[in-house]
Order: structure tokens, then sequence, then C-alpha cells
């Protein structure tokens, strides 16, 4: 389902509990995250919804490396020739994107947390588990990146080791990926977080990592997983880092 600007110039779509990011300027489209493998069919839809085309995208970049990030990304590499962008540390990720680190075992979710269940059954339905992986990327070492929108890369580690945030301050916004999230998937829990530890190498490093988006001062912070948040970056990270590690 496509939502139109929920900040200045991006849209959000949501597949399957899953968000992803159109950023919109005169140079042409960024596509943050991926969602899973069926979203390409709701990229179709949300290009023709704006008045645009595949040819439009001038360049996707991933918050990270973990499954339900990766969906179309490696149809729209190989299919339009559109450059992906990955922090170092997550290229690893995006060849074998279900191995993955935790701090938590997997098993334990899945047979106390009652709640996420309807999460997981839409995540199988849409294949979640199964991108393609991705044969080539741009490694992230930069403050900025060369693509529309121009955002300023947050490096923020914990969810994985090369997570990343990007930081769009003309549009006094943040789109957070998974480093603090409103919908935890593991729990079914809708509040600010981190992410659980089934899913999260680092809960130490990753509440740590808040500090980084806190200090944008952004209002809007948009996430991953859940509704996007509009009173201001600190108090979204406080919220999270009370709720401390699940």
């Amino acid at each position: 389902m496509l939502k139109k600007n929920v900040a200045d110039g991006v849209h959000c779509v949501e597949d399957s509990y899953v968000n992803w990011f159109i950023v919109e300027d005169d140079e042409g489209l960024t596509i943050i995250d991926a969602g899973l493998p069926t979203s390409w069919a709701s990229l179709q839809q949300a290009l023709g919804d704006l008045g645009k085309q595949l040819r439009d995208i001038k360049a996707l970049v991933l918050t990270h490396g973990h499954f339900d990030h990766l969906g179309f990304a490696e149809q729209l590499r190989s299919e339009v020739g559109v450059p992906i962008y990955i922090h170092d540390n997550d290229v690893p990720l995006t060849r074998h994107p279900r191995q993955y680190g935790r701090a938590r075992p997997l098993t334990w979710y899945l047979v106390t947390q009652f709640k996420a269940m309807p999460m997981v059954a839409s995540f199988m339905k849409n294949r979640a588990w199964w991108p393609k992986p991705i044969k080539e990327v741009h490694r992230i070492r930069d403050a900025k990146l060369p693509v529309p929108g121009v955002p300023r890369v947050l490096f923020t580690p914990g969810h994985t080791l090369g997570h990343c945030a990007f930081h769009l301050p003309e549009r006094d916004t943040v789109i957070a990926g998974d480093a603090v999230v409103t919908l935890n998937p593991y729990r079914g829990t809708r509040t600010p977080q981190i992410i659980s530890g089934a899913a999260t190498v680092d809960p130490e490093r990753a509440l740590e990592s808040l500090g980084v988006i806190a200090e944008t001062g952004a209002r809007t912070v948009l996430m991953g997983h859940g509704s996007a948040w509009t009173d201001g970056a600190e108090r979204l990270t406080e919220l999270a880092r009370q709720h401390g590690a699940s």
C-alpha cells in the first residue's frame, strides 16, 4: 500500500508489515530498502500512482542486508541496471541474506510470542525469507550518497554490523530502517523499540546507536516496521532506550 508524502517528497510502501521508501527530487527517484520478493508488483503499482517509470529510479539504497529488506533488489539491478548501495559490513548479507547474527535464538520467539504469528504467516506467504542474492553492490563509504535526495549516511550498527540510517536534512526526516521501530515483528508489540535479539546481532550497540538518530533533531522518523513517528527523533529514541532490549 502506497502512502504518499509521509515526509516532503518521501513516499512509503508497506508490504506485509515491512516498509520501504521512495525519495523523489528533480534528478529522479531513490528507493530505500526493497521490501519482500513480492514487492516488485508493489513497486510498479507505486510508480504508476506517482506518474513515474522504472527508468526514473536512479539508485537503490539499503539500510541493511536482512532478508526482509532485499526483496526486489537484484531484480531491479539485473533488469533495469539500477546501482545498489549498502555499507561495507553488510555486503556478505546481500549474498547470504538468511545467514545473519542474532543475540537470542529465533526458536524462543516462535514458541512464545503469539502476537507475532500473523506477521510470521504473512512473511511466509510473501516469500520473505527467500530473496535473490545480490550479485553486485556499491559499498557505502562516504558521508553523503550521490543519489536523488542526497541522503546523509548515519552509521547505526547493532541490528546488523553495517546498519545505516539516512538523514534528509532539508526534509527534516530520518529513514531509520530497523535501527528503531514502532512495530517489532518478533513480538508483535507496537511501541518505540529496537528489534528483538532474534534479529539483532548486538542489542547494546543498537541502543547506543539511537544517539546518532537523536542528534539529527529530525521531526519525522520513518522505519522499516511500524507507523511513521512525527514527534521528534529525541523523544522516539528516549522511549526506545526506556524499552530496552527484548
